[in-house]
């Protein structure tokens, strides 16, 4: 890499986007040390149960349903967050009886 003056420079040196040198504390936002950021933690584990109700709620939307009753876009988000919903589930029947469902709803349409 060649600087301002033409003078080579060695690749091992740190530098930003733009071909600056930046200093050992502008490498990284986060990592070791007390002076850096912290990457956040996540605790979240989604409760089983209300899992279930929401699905078993959707699912039986879909099954009262003689024809769809959501507008595209949404039955599309559905079909992709459905299954995502019940990976947080012990192995069921959920997504293959929700699958089912919306083809028969889209063959009714």
């Amino acid at each position: 890499m060649w600087d301002a003056q033409g003078a080579t420079r060695r690749m091992t040196e740190p530098t930003d986007l733009f071909g600056h040198r930046v200093g050992p504390d502008q490498l990284s936002l986060f990592g070791a040390g007390e002076d850096r950021m912290q990457p956040p933690a996540r605790d979240f584990a989604p409760d089983p149960e209300t899992i279930r109700r929401r699905l078993n709620a959707l699912l039986a939307r879909a099954r009262q349903s003689r024809v769809m009753r959501w507008p595209e876009p949404k039955a599309r988000m559905w079909q992709t967050v459905f299954p995502q919903m019940a990976n947080w589930l012990p192995a069921g029947q959920l997504c293959f009886d929700f699958a089912r469902e919306i083809e028969r709803l889209k063959a009714a349409a």
